[in-house]
Order: structure tokens, then sequence, then C-alpha cells
């Protein structure tokens, strides 16, 4: 049986180290789809939902399925948030937010699941992101990138962007390459998602 904790430690320590030790290409690929929730005020949480390669999903399966029953249980799924998910606090958990032009660091996420399907294995999470609502425009902007390059996240082909409970809201989003961001000592410019939103008339 293949380990991922090894391969996982090397994640960390790469990313950790920063660009140049990640080979100059990607290992794993994510797709990636956003969920914008508003309540009465305005922007609540974005919920966040990767579907990995199968490559690295078989990596997940060959360690944390642990009853080799192709389905992920509660008391497996809170060992891969313990080894393969928190870690990547200390990167923003790949999602770079700014609310108006200004950073908005992810300190913290919500409500991680994990499920395994076909083979394929999805993470989902929370972040709690209040942007309160005015007559005038407010713009959010999600760029989800892993720093290092060891992973490629880029926005699912279909239904990247959901809105949840928009009503009451005009709301303008769209997706875009971000030509005056990049990463990876300079290479790559993320692509992101601009959001504008204010009070309906």
């Amino acid at each position: 049986m293949r380990s991922v904790i090894p391969f996982l430690i090397v994640f960390s320590l790469l990313l950790s180290m920063g660009a140049p030790y990640s080979n100059a290409h990607p290992h794993v690929f994510i797709a990636n789809r956003l969920r914008i929730i508003f309540d009465d005020d305005g922007i609540s949480g974005i919920r966040v939902k990767w579907v990995f390669d199968k490559y690295f999903s078989q990596m997940i399966a060959d360690e944390f399925d642990t009853d080799r029953d192709g389905v992920l249980k509660p008391s497996e799924v809170a060992v891969i948030k313990k080894d393969a998910f928190s870690n990547l606090a200390a990167f923003d958990y790949f999602t770079f937010i700014k609310i108006s032009g200004k950073p908005f660091k992810v300190q913290f996420v919500r409500d991680f699941n994990s499920t395994l399907k076909d083979g394929v294995l999805t993470y989902e999470f929370l972040i709690p992101c209040h942007v309160k609502a005015a007559k005038t425009v407010k713009e959010l902007r999600v760029s989800p990138y892993d720093p290092s390059y060891y992973s490629l996240v880029l926005f699912a082909e279909t239904d990247p962007v959901t809105l949840v409970n928009y009503n009451g809201f005009d709301v303008d989003h769209k997706i875009a390459k971000n030509t005056q961001e990049s990463y990876y000592n300079g290479q790559v410019n993320p692509y992101e998602m601009v959001l504008k939103f204010r009070l309906a008339k």
C-alpha cells in the first residue's frame, strides 16, 4: 500500500520552502467551485468545494479509507482533516480574498467534509466572510491558487460559482485572469472571481 503521509510531509515542506522547490510544475490538480452565501445583511460566507484528480484521490483513499469500502466515514474524515487538510491554514487554504481592494486573510474555516465517490475525492469547507451590503457597490475578489504551484487550483468548467439567497441585492460576477497579480516567481497569473453587489434599488 502506498502511503500518503510521506507525500503530505514533503508537500508541506515544499510549501514552506517556497516555489523553487516545487519542480516547476503542478503535481496535484484541483477543480474549484464557490458558493457565495448571502443573508439579510449581505455576504455571510463562501462555501468552497474541491474535486481532486484521480491520482491524488487514490493516494488519500489508500491511506485513510481504512476499511477499503470506497466511502469515507465520519471517523475517516476526521483523520483526513487533521492530517491532510488543516496544514493548509498556513496558506490561506489556497483561497485569497480581497474585499473592496483590501486583503481578507482566511484565518479559519468551518464545516469541513470530505467524500470519496467513484474514486474521486472532494473536500468542502466554509469560509466565514461577512460583507455588509450598502447602497454603493462593494466588491469581493476570490483567487484560488497554491502559491508554490505544487497544486494547480482552477475554477471548475461547469458551475464554478453559485449564488445563494441573493434576492434583495443587485449582483454581478465574472471569472477572469488577474494580469495585475502573479505568483510562482511572477510566472503565473491567477484566475479570480470578481463579484460586485449592492442593495437592490
